[in-house]
Parts: C-alpha cells; structure tokens; sequence
C-alpha cells in the first residue's frame, strides 16, 4: 500500500518516531521516501542518523512533499501549523492526524483539505504493542485508506470507526489508558517494597505479573470475571484481597476515571471547534 507514497510528518516527537521506525522495520517503504520535520535541527539530525530519512525543520516544505500529510505535533500548536502548511498540501494528499483532541471539521476547514484520517494512537505503540482507532472522511479513497491503515498498523493494532464521536471514547479507554496502568503498577510495586522487597525485586514481579496476566487473557479469550474466578480460592488470599478492592470502590473510582477522561476529550474538542 506505501509503494512509492511519500510519507510527510509535520512534529518529530515520540509517536512519529515510533511510526517511523515501525513502517521501515516492517520494510513498508524505504528511508528515502519519508521526510520529517520539526522545530530542533539537533532532532533533525538525529532521525537521519538513526533512520536515514530526510528530516527538517520546515514544515512547508515537508507538507509540499508528501503525498501522505501526517500531522503529530502537540494539540497547542496545531492551530499555528495548521496557518502555517494550509497552503501547500497537495490536494490529492491525505492527510493523517494523531493529534488528540483535533476534530474533523476542524482540520478540514482550517487547511481548505478534505481527505483526513482522524486517528487516536496509544503510547504502547512506541514498542510495537499499541491499538489505534481511526477514522476517515468521505473524500478518503480506497487506496489512501489502505495508506493509513499500513502507517498505523506499524504501531500494533488499529480498529476503523465510522462515527468520529467514538474518538473521544478511544481517548478515554486506550489513549489515556496506559496512564491508569502505570498508576496500578506503581501502587503493586510501593506495597511489595513496604513488604520488605527490594524496588527491583518488586518491579520484575509486577511487571511479570501484569504481562503474563494480559498473555493469558489474549489466549484463553475467556471473560476476565472467568480468569479472576479461576485464580480466587474461597477464604484464600486472592478472595481476601478482592474484597479489599471491592469494599475500597475500586470498580467505580475506574469507571468514574475513564468517564471524566472521555467529558474533557469533548470539552476540549468543543473548546477548540468554538474557539475557531
């Protein structure tokens, strides 16, 4: 699907790295044919060291170039970039962005573009082991549509939406989800430490514990209340230490987490729609 496209990133932070690297790990395209560009030469140079891309730092001339557009700067200077580049996008590109909280009409009135690929990435994806979802405009053709979902499948999983809406959601539940993870990890690790484990001893088995947990999952493709029911002896210590989670509220404090996350995705998308 990439042969021969030209593949622009306006914004060289983590997550075009990471799109970068996986499109050429899976020999998707060549260096040559991906060009990044950014605000710092010194990061210039280092993804062409690392790479062998051709990186800048002018976004102009990298949207003119590519026949993908791929927009991954931080929500805060799209608007700036967008004035910046609205000019010199081909209009027979397409344009991918994985700028949270950026919505369709947004982009496609600000930039005068209708071919847009609307797309919410995870952090896991730097690893390979992310999930994305996405969603495309009617001006997207069958060709371009098989472009982003290559670009994206080089970071892990992708799942295409027709209703953008569900954007907000995935911002809530996978965007943001890494973060609720690592907090859960975080606590694992202080009580095993409190235990009297070393912090290293008390990562590697947290960290084995929730990877292995999650294989098992994958797997077995049973519902996690038949996982957690298999592992729970009654008057064991696994039942003792659920119903500490229970009667702690642990299932609604979750639940009222990704609520509030999913509430100020869309307050922040209306902020940014109005404010226009």
């Amino acid at each position: 699907m990439l042969r021969n496209v030209k593949i622009s990133f306006i914004g060289s932070g983590n997550m075009a790295e990471a799109m970068i690297k996986g499109v050429l790990i899976q020999k998707l395209i060549q260096p040559q044919m991906i060009c990044a560009s950014g605000p710092r030469q010194e990061r210039a140079d280092e993804l062409y060291e690392r790479y062998g891309i051709q990186a800048c730092t002018d976004n102009k001339k990298a949207a003119r170039w590519g026949d993908v557009v791929v927009l991954s700067v931080k929500p805060q200077i799209l608007p700036s970039v967008m004035e910046e580049i609205k000019e010199e996008i081909r209009p027979d590109a397409l344009v991918l962005s994985i700028v949270a909280g950026a919505r369709i009409n947004v982009m496609s009135r600000k930039l005068a573009h209708g071919a847009i690929v609307r797309a919410m990435p995870n952090t896991p994806g730097q690893v390979g082991k992310g999930i994305t979802v996405w969603t495309a405009t009617g001006e997207v053709t069958e060709a371009q549509r098989g472009q982003a979902k290559a670009i994206l499948g080089a970071l892990g999983e992708d799942v295409f939406v027709k209703d953008e809406d569900k954007l907000d959601m995935a911002t809530a539940l996978s965007g943001t989800g890494p973060a609720y993870v690592f907090l859960f990890m975080e606590a694992m690790i202080d009580a095993g430490v409190h235990m009297g484990f070393s912090r290293r001893i008390s990562e590697k088995l947290v960290l084995r514990t929730i990877e292995g947990a999650v294989a098992i999952a994958r797997e077995s493709k049973k519902h996690p209340a038949v996982l957690r029911n298999m592992v729970t002896s009654p008057g064991g210590t696994s039942a003792e230490a659920l119903y500490q989670l229970e009667k702690g509220g642990l299932r609604t404090v979750i639940s009222r987490a990704i609520w509030a996350a999913y509430q100020k995705s869309k307050y922040l998308g209306d902020l940014s729609e109005n404010g226009d």
